[in-house]
């Protein structure tokens, strides 16, 4: 999901963060896992600001969402590749719908994803079929990039939002902003601030709570081929205006070495 706490000054859950902060923090990370002459499948895309970013440097990109409404107001914003490099194609389907994900995946040939905060809002049955539509899509070259906010990331952003249970929050935690960390050279830069140095992938390790996550692409025919923390730094503050960092897990599955 393209995500943030607020979408025009309302509670929209967590739906559209720059992705100056968001996948192109990602993408040092998945990029050295991911063939680059494959096509990229932006997973549940909300409004398609992550999908313009990524159809930079993948293509085709196609940003698929079920939300018939959300991708009108993403076509109408940045518009349709229709041929183009480096404009995304957005189509309403359901990732979930292992199907659906079976007959892109014919259409574009095996494709890498990018699935972030899409699992935490599904239950036991919902995240078997995400895991089997990213195993469709993947084919045999293919890899996916799954990020996800660790379990405590809700009651450390319910503090910083000034709610006493994570219940109260407006909308889920998937991916909050990351206005501190660096950007990838050529990535839109927050207004004021000098392009940072590329930093180092963190070393893969599986944490305990991706390893869980994992379970439904094991089961889909996936390998795990890498996994780590990610530290991101939100737009709210601390009680003692502090800047609120929550933590995140990520995983690259696919099915070679």
């Amino acid at each position: 999901m393209n995500a943030t706490l607020e979408d025009g000054g309302s509670p929209q859950g967590i739906r559209s963060t720059d992705p100056a902060i968001t996948a192109a923090v990602h993408m040092p990370i998945f990029e050295k896992y991911f063939a680059p002459d494959l096509p990229l499948v932006d997973a549940d895309c909300g409004n398609g600001a992550q999908t313009v970013f990524l159809a930079g440097r993948f293509h085709p990109c196609v940003g698929v969402d079920r939300s018939a409404a959300v991708l009108e107001r993403a076509r109408t914003a940045v518009g349709e590749g229709a041929g183009g490099r480096s404009a995304p194609d957005f189509r309403q389907l359901d990732a979930a719908d292992p199907a659906a994900m079976r007959r892109l995946r014919d259409e574009l040939g095996d494709a890498n994803v990018y699935l972030r905060g899409v699992l935490r809002r599904s239950g036991p049955a919902g995240r078997a079929r995400v895991a089997e539509s990213v195993a469709a899509l993947v084919g045999e070259r293919g890899r996916a990039f799954v990020v996800e906010a660790a379990p405590e990331a809700d009651a450390a952003l319910a503090q910083g939002a000034g709610a006493a249970h994570p219940a109260e929050l407006p909308g889920s935690s998937d991916t909050p902003g990351l206005p501190g960390l660096p950007h990838t050279p050529g990535a839109p830069q927050a207004p004021g601030r000098e392009p940072a140095e590329p930093v180092e992938p963190v070393v893969p390790v599986v944490p305990a709570e991706l390893a869980e996550r994992a379970g439904p692409f094991t089961a889909a025919g996936l390998r795990v081929l890498a996994g780590g923390s990610l530290p991101l730094s939100t737009t709210g503050f601390e009680p003692d205006g502090s800047r609120l960092d929550l933590p995140s897990n990520w995983l690259v599955v696919g099915r070679g070495d």
